[in-house]
């Protein structure tokens, strides 16, 4: 009887972290090997085991590192316009406050994204993108948010699914239409929220356009009333949500989100235990943003050690944005959540793989190398994970398998 099987991909003699737990980071598998079938994890074991395999496409590692391919659950990858111009004025002095009054902040990124054309945001999603596909990311979440109308929301999410489309990596939308109040609805903030509600929120679900709903719960954005009426209009919609939580104040956003059993509170610097335990009873992951943190020169970090001991899991994310987190560099937010945040490299591991899978519902599909999932690898010039965590300024992505 002859016992030989089929794949259409196999990978022999790699140092696979598989990434399904903490101690699956620390613990490689040596000498190990993956067998691929459309597209899917079909059986991972031994390089001497994988002689069971019949296979004419065959990749030999020499021992350097395979994981999971990277997730980047958190970004504003759309947009238009710059404000370098901003920046360079806060490091002469001027305050954010005085920016925004003189028009600047996020209302000329509205402004400028109203005014650019569907090609001309998508060409610069696409280069964005590229840029992260290179570093091993194969999926990237984009929020819309820089529209704060019906017609520039929609077009922002079809730029974000074009993008994807265009890359080969798996974009997954949300609708962030509470991001700021338009200049339009500076007066009537009751009447943006009913906007949102009853006309945005059903279309981009009717329309299959957002996978989620995010809100911007601070001080400078929205209430949690507020935010409870966009969360309502979400559950109404059958589409999850997710939020910026406690990033200024701790005004309870992250217990708020946990309460609809949401899929992420992001930021969160000022989270409180009772949050934090809110968090851990509905199974919300918290997003951690060190990018903003460093950019914003912020001083306030998470609590970490409380998620921890609640068993919240951490994800980490670029928050690529043109005014708090320039930057489309997930490799080093890898190496700043340690640094800055005290996270350790398994965690840190998790943060961009599995725990990043949680926070966009899908860790059923992907965010680990187990069998049953999308075989979404990346091939490293490395031999374990802290290889990639501690040295910066080099791409050591030798391949991705997707």
């Amino acid at each position: 009887m002859n016992s030989t099987k089929k794949c259409d991909l196999l990978i022999k003699h790699a140092t696979i972290a598989t990434c399904s737990d903490l101690q699956a980071v620390d613990e490689l598998l040596e000498d190990a090997a993956v067998a691929i079938s459309d597209g899917v994890i079909q059986w991972i074991g031994s390089s001497a085991q994988s002689a069971q395999f019949q296979c004419e496409n065959v990749h030999e590692l020499q021992g350097e590192l395979l994981t999971p391919a990277l997730i980047d659950c958190h970004t504003h990858l759309v947009f238009g316009g710059s404000r370098a111009d901003e920046f360079a004025a806060r490091l002469a002095g001027v305050s954010y406050e005085d920016i925004a009054k003189a028009g600047g902040g996020i209302l000329s990124t509205v402004k400028a994204t109203r005014e650019a054309s569907f090609n001309d945001l998508l060409d610069d999603a696409v280069r964005r993108l590229v840029h992260l596909k290179s570093q091993g990311v194969m999926t990237v979440e984009i929020k819309s948010g820089y529209g704060l109308d019906v017609d520039n929301e929609i077009k922002m999410l079809k730029v974000a699914r074009a993008a994807g489309e265009a890359t080969g990596v798996e974009v997954k939308t949300t609708l962030l239409a509470a991001h700021a109040l338009p200049p339009e609805f500076k007066d009537n903030r009751a009447g943006y929220i009913d906007l949102i509600c009853k006309e945005l929120i059903p279309k981009v679900a009717k329309d299959k356009l957002a996978d989620a709903v995010d809100a911007f719960c601070e001080g400078i954005g929205f209430t949690p009333d507020e935010t409870r009426r966009v969360f309502d209009a979400a559950a109404r919609s059958g589409l999850p949500v997710k939020l910026h939580a406690d990033q200024l104040s701790d005004l309870g956003g992250a217990g708020l989100v946990a309460e609809y059993s949401g899929l992420s509170a992001d930021h969160v610097e000022y989270t409180s235990n009772k949050s934090i335990q809110a968090m851990a009873d509905h199974d919300t992951v918290a997003t951690l943003l060190p990018y903003a943190f460093y950019a914003l020169q912020e001083t306030q970090k998470p609590p970490i050690k409380a998620f921890r001991k609640h068993g919240v899991a951490m994800a980490i994310a670029t928050d690529c944005n043109p005014g708090t987190a320039p930057s489309t560099n997930i490799l080093q937010c890898l190496h700043m959540a340690c640094t800055q945040f005290g996270l350790t490299i398994p965690e840190a591991w998790l943060g961009v793989t599995l725990n990043a899978a949680k926070a966009l519902g899908i860790s059923d599909q992907k965010g680990s190398l187990e069998v049953g999932k999308q075989a979404h690898l990346v091939h490293w010039q490395a031999h374990k994970p802290s290889d990639i965590v501690y040295w910066q300024g080099e791409n050591p992505v030798i391949g991705v398998f997707d």
